[in-house]
């Protein structure tokens, strides 16, 4: 494979085979480049968890090593078609965390530290199953920054429609052989959480429906990867370690990290492009989640991912746009259907009205240290990009969509039934013409 930061000749497929140290670095080469209209497959890594008990990753996450896309210059965006995710895990853990304090240096995820001989981000060992089992390797004190307050052990059944949580005994025999279990890339450095054997939450039964919480482009500062966004990004604006950033080249983000759980299979994102080639990147699979993930954490798991991009150019978008499967759509912004559009016709007739507007899905991330401001920003990007007033984008989410949760504390999406011809104006028309037959 061609690794490059600026295209020679463009690959049709790309096969990413590297993961991130758990940082995206817009001065480090990229992989490909793939050509407009090629695809990007890749084995992730599950994320959270995992990356955050191995103190070499300095991130909260390990997702594969960026993609250069062919003629995607700054200003651009690019359109990223799902077109396949598949669990690969065989069983995973999660749960609600507690902090370490003398773990690490004012950002646990970024700068972990031994509590006793103080080497930041060390090699760490494993020395057998639970909570203290991820030890450092120079002195043999268990280093961790994270313990898990209230966690389960799952198991999936062999389709991956299904996963149980385990008693003690199911647990502790997976965290005995993590690795087989984990199922993930072979250049993944991180330990699996298999190793703590949570088991708190014993028999309870989950549908599985997984999705990518990473999908997006390279930002134009050196960030760690579960920073990407607006809220876990404040963390760094005048943090204490080398990864720190001022608020402004906070904005340089491109909010990838959205945990949003439409971004699956048949989803199609488009995503800002802010350094040259784009730089497109994934990883943090979910096997399933619940809007706003309120433990902090879900089933994360390794998947295989297959993804087609095109670049849109002219498009200078502040963070992703996001086109779900009908099915995923809030009720009020489902497209209408043929009856209910003649029902308005034929009312339209009777007020004297001579034109309804034709409507097509939108929902625009937004991202904030709150959700107060993660709706604020979205509700924002929305008006810029379609260029509206913000009372405008506010009605228009009340009577034809939602405000719907991504992430606590700060990620929303500003989910509405937008106007065609503002969509055209967009740039978006020949996407909704596929997604939804509209236009």
């Amino acid at each position: 494979m061609n690794i490059a930061t600026t295209p020679s000749k463009a690959s049709e497929k790309v096969i990413v085979d590297r993961l991130t140290n758990g940082v995206l670095d817009p001065s480090q080469p990229m992989l490909g480049p793939v050509c407009d209209g090629g695809l990007i497959e890749a084995h992730t890594a599950p994320g959270c968890w995992g990356p955050m008990i191995t103190p070499e990753l300095m991130g909260g996450h390990e997702v594969t090593h960026p993609v250069y896309v062919e003629g995607a210059s700054v200003g651009d965006a690019v359109i990223i078609n799902i077109k396949k995710i598949e669990i690969t895990s065989l069983a995973t853990a999660s749960g609600h965390d507690t902090l370490v304090e003398g773990h690490f240096n004012g950002d646990p995820y970024v700068a972990k530290r031994c509590p006793q001989c103080q080497t930041v981000n060390p090699v760490t060992k494993e020395v057998g199953i639970g909570q203290d089992a991820v030890r450092c390797a120079q002195c043999g004190t268990p280093v961790t920054p994270f313990r898990i307050e209230h966690g389960y052990t799952v198991v999936f059944d062999e389709k991956k429609h299904i996963g149980i949580t385990l008693n003690k005994e199911g647990a502790e025999k997976i965290a005995h052989d993590p690795g087989m279990y984990a199922n993930g890339p072979q250049c993944s450095i991180q330990h699996s959480i298999l190793l703590y054997a949570p088991h708190h939450l014993a028999g309870a039964m989950a549908r599985l429906r997984p999705f990518l919480g990473q999908l997006g482009t390279t930002p134009s500062v050196k960030i760690p990867d579960s920073h990407n966004a607006g809220d876990f990004g404040v963390f760094l604006i005048g943090a204490p370690h080398q990864l720190a950033l001022t608020a402004e080249e906070l904005e340089c983000r491109t909010d990838g990290h959205m945990d949003i759980d439409i971004v699956r299979a048949g989803a199609i994102v488009v995503a800002p492009v802010k350094v040259e080639g784009a730089g497109i990147y994934m990883g943090d699979m979910h096997a399933l989640q619940g809007d706003g993930e309120i433990a902090g954490h879900t089933m994360d798991v390794a998947g295989k991912v297959e993804l087609q991009v095109n670049v849109l150019k002219n498009c200078p978008l502040e963070g992703p746009v996001i086109f779900p499967l009908e099915e995923d759509l809030p009720f009020l912004a489902k497209p209408f259907t043929k009856e209910e559009n003649a029902e308005a016709a034929a009312l339209a007739k009777q007020w004297n009205m001579k034109e309804i507007e034709e409507c097509a899905p939108i929902s625009v991330v937004g991202t904030g240290a709150n959700l107060n401001m993660a709706t604020d920003n979205g509700l924002q990007r929305a008006a810029r990009l379609l260029d509206m007033s913000v009372a405008e984008v506010r009605n228009r989410a009340t009577i034809n969509g939602a405000i719907e949760i991504g992430r606590h504390p700060g990620v929303v999406q500003v989910t509405f039934l937008a106007p065609l011809h503002k969509l055209e104006k967009a740039g978006f028309l020949s996407i909704v013409r596929k997604q939804y037959g509209i236009g």
